[in-house]
């Protein structure tokens, strides 16, 4: 699988203003993630945090969960998008 610049950029662009839904009352650190199907079909997700913090669901798996809620099982490519690339 390649993608162009057009299409890592688009995913990237995506990811972060997924960012701006994520509900992190604890952390204040948004994390957004963009997941790319092989049908082609694109799901974004952000991270929910949880008091109970195990219990947080981190950008990639809601958009994981997107994804195979709709009947998606094969995946081409995901991007995770933060403040500085880092962890809280």
């Amino acid at each position: 699988m390649s993608l162009t610049n057009y299409e890592k950029q688009s995913l990237i662009d995506l990811a972060n203003s997924a960012r701006a839904h994520a509900y992190v009352p604890y952390s204040k650190y948004p994390v957004g993630a963009s997941l790319r199907t092989k049908t082609g079909k694109i799901y974004t997700g952000v991270n929910i945090e949880n008091a109970a913090y195990p219990q947080t669901m981190c950008a990639e798996r809601v958009a994981i969960f997107k994804a195979v809620s709709e009947g998606e099982r094969e995946f081409e490519v995901i991007v995770v998008a933060t403040d500085n690339g880092g962890s809280p």
